[in-house]
């Protein structure tokens, strides 16, 4: 299955068809979902254009998504740089409303960031599903040492060169898995940047949920600049390889 992130936190002039009003994700939305994608993963913006992790552009960008693809699963971000600090980052997302009330059905929390766990917390008592992205080996360890692993709706594992040690998505996104082990819950494997396609193409093969995106990238596997985020979809559905394959565990340390 694939997810489409729609946005992320890039500069609103990075493509020409990079959605950031509510109505623009609402749109992309509808046509990501049209081209493939099971569910939608966004960074909901203030008028400015600015990344927000506000009720206000939180709920815009609910309805307009919902107004246009009733039944696609939503994904919001809570990463680190939007909120001025951990405390009001956990103040902000402590006020969200729940799925039912015009909240995201889930939102991604980063393990290594610090109140991660306290996100994590609020987000389950709104009833807003969990999604732990594990950046590295060391935020894996940290994860499946508490008892979150049996509570999170999905695991994504994340590999993002300069911050994912490695010179290869591949193997960097193998000691990831190594360090998770068998999770209970499902796995999506994704790379950004250069690692965004040979990361996806070998999640594939390995059997796991992938997500693609201008968040992730701005060019198709030819390095061609990609038309937008369903083109980007289109793109990862061709994909025809055969069973999947167990993934190698390679040495985590």
């Amino acid at each position: 299955m694939i997810k489409a992130c729609l946005n992320g936190g890039r500069h609103p002039r990075a493509h020409p068809r990079l959605p950031v009003s509510p109505e623009a994700v609402g749109r992309a939305a509808r046509e990501v979902v049209d081209a493939g994608a099971f569910m939608v993963h966004v960074h909901p913006r203030d008028e400015q254009g600015r990344e927000s992790l506000a009720v206000g552009p939180l709920v815009d960008t609910m309805a307009a998504i919902r107004s246009l693809v009733p039944d696609v699963r939503i994904s919001v971000t809570t990463r680190d740089g939007i909120a001025a600090d951990e405390r009001e980052k956990h103040a902000l997302v402590s006020a969200w409303p729940g799925p039912d009330d015009g909240g995201p059905d889930c939102a991604s929390v980063n393990w290594h960031e610090p109140g991660a766990v306290r996100v994590a917390g609020a987000l389950r008592t709104k009833g807003i599903g969990v999604e732990a992205g594990i950046w590295t080996p060391h935020a894996a360890t940290a994860f499946v040492s508490t008892n979150w692993p049996w509570q999170v709706e999905r695991v994504l594992v994340e590999v993002i060169p300069g911050h994912t040690r490695g010179s290869d998505g591949v193997w960097a996104a193998e000691r990831v898995l190594a360090a998770l082990g068998m999770s209970p819950a499902p796995v999506l494997v994704h790379g950004e940047q250069a690692w965004a396609w040979p990361v996806l193409r070998w999640a594939q093969r390995s059997g796991y949920d992938v997500r693609i995106g201008l968040e992730d990238t701005l060019v198709m596997p030819s390095g061609r600049e990609a038309r937008d985020n369903a083109e980007l979809v289109s793109e990862a559905l061709r994909f025809g390889g055969g069973a999947p394959t167990q993934w190698p565990v390679p040495d985590p340390l």
